[in-house]
């Protein structure tokens, strides 16, 4: 049987690792037919965390990183490739993400910035690499985000509702599918980011695995109510954001007297404003078919933010996208896979009235093997 593989690598705003998935194009839709992961180097970890909290760096640190990332992706395509009992002959190209250091699509010269060295991936891989996925956007007068809702408007689309692809990652964004209407989609608010960085100063973890630690906090409305009042969930789409503004400062300037409260219910309260604030979005959305929220991400496996959705949510039939054809923890993958794709078929792969760009073109810069 013919195939077209195609390999989408991403490693996220969680900093937790690398995920790979192989998407075969030879079908329509395409086919997830493998997927894996590669877990962040601890050192690696902290000294992207920290980058990534201050946003200042030598230039020697910041090409030490590029090229350890670099090695990182490599390394991990050819782990991933020997499981499978895959040759890089087997595979058309890679579309490798890189990973977001800064995201400054307002700024007086916008910019965004993805590191990992593609020419050490196309190199040690001996596949043709597509990285750079998002300036091309940018160029045109995008904001460079959100690069997958034209993925999903091919895989989840239906005539017959209203679906949203909400991903929580760091960063919670949406793709609306509606019905007769062009697809749009966006950032709408935190994902993972606060709740991630506040259960690592106190409890020196990662995350909050099951939201073990939330459950045992009480949510407190004061605070809530302070988060809630941000800006950004005031502007207008197409709108993107980061950790640049959802960090831990960004709350100690929301919360004033932060140290008051005890952490568990800070951390319970953190998970409420994930979920309240993507829900009032979800609530300017207007359709009278059937409602479906698909989610998928990091955030999926949280039990509390599912809850939350369902609760907050009667009207709509919430799932995950797991329950719908494709794994939770790979649909940014395969979307990258799916831009690689596009960009060696030189076909269009951002939506203008998504990322807010004044043309279509085909993202991507092509690294040779």
């Amino acid at each position: 049987m013919t195939k077209n593989l195609y390999l989408g690598v991403m490693s996220g705003t969680s900093l937790d690792g690398v995920d790979l998935c192989l998407m075969d194009f030879a079908k329509n839709p395409p086919k997830l037919t493998a997927c894996g992961f590669i877990p962040m180097p601890e050192e690696l970890r902290r000294s992207l965390s920290a980058l990534l909290k201050s946003g200042e760096t030598s230039l020697q640190n910041l090409g030490e990183i590029d090229h350890r990332l670099g090695l990182l992706y490599a390394e991990g395509i050819n782990q991933f490739l020997a499981e499978n009992q895959l040759t890089a002959q087997d595979i058309q190209a890679i579309g490798c993400h890189g990973q977001t250091v800064w995201h400054s699509p307002n700024s007086r010269f916008p910019f965004t910035m993805q590191i990992g060295d593609m020419n050490l991936v196309a190199a040690k891989t001996g596949i043709t690499t597509v990285a750079d996925f998002r300036r091309k956007d940018m160029a045109v007068g995008g904001q460079g985000a959100p690069l997958v809702p034209a993925f999903h408007e091919g895989i989840f689309a239906s005539a017959e509702r209203l679906t949203v692809v909400l991903n929580i990652g760091g960063i919670s964004n949406i793709s609306v599918l509606a019905p007769n209407q062009p697809t749009i989609g966006y950032d709408v608010s935190v994902g993972n980011a606060l709740m991630d960085s506040w259960i690592e100063l106190h409890q020196a973890k990662r995350y909050d695995k099951n939201a073990e630690w939330a459950k045992t906090g009480t949510l407190i409305p004061e605070l809530l109510a302070c988060l809630l009042d941000e800006t950004f969930f005031q502007l207008p789409a197409p709108k993107s954001t980061g950790r640049e503004l959802f960090n831990l400062t960004w709350l100690a300037e929301k919360a004033k007297h932060l140290n008051a409260y005890r952490p568990q219910d800070v951390q319970r309260t953190l998970a409420e404003f994930t979920a309240q604030s993507v829900v009032n979005e979800l609530n300017t959305l207007k359709s009278e078919k059937q409602c479906l929220l698909l989610v998928c991400g990091g955030g999926a496996r949280n039990p509390l933010l599912m809850q939350r959705f369902c609760e907050l949510l009667p009207s709509w039939t919430v799932a995950t996208t797991s329950e719908y054809g494709l794994d939770i923890d790979y649909v940014e993958a395969a979307a990258f896979a799916w831009l690689a794709y596009q960009r060696i078929h030189n076909l269009p792969s951002n939506l203008p009235r998504v990322t807010g760009a004044n043309q279509s073109v085909s993202l991507g810069v092509i690294y040779p093997k």
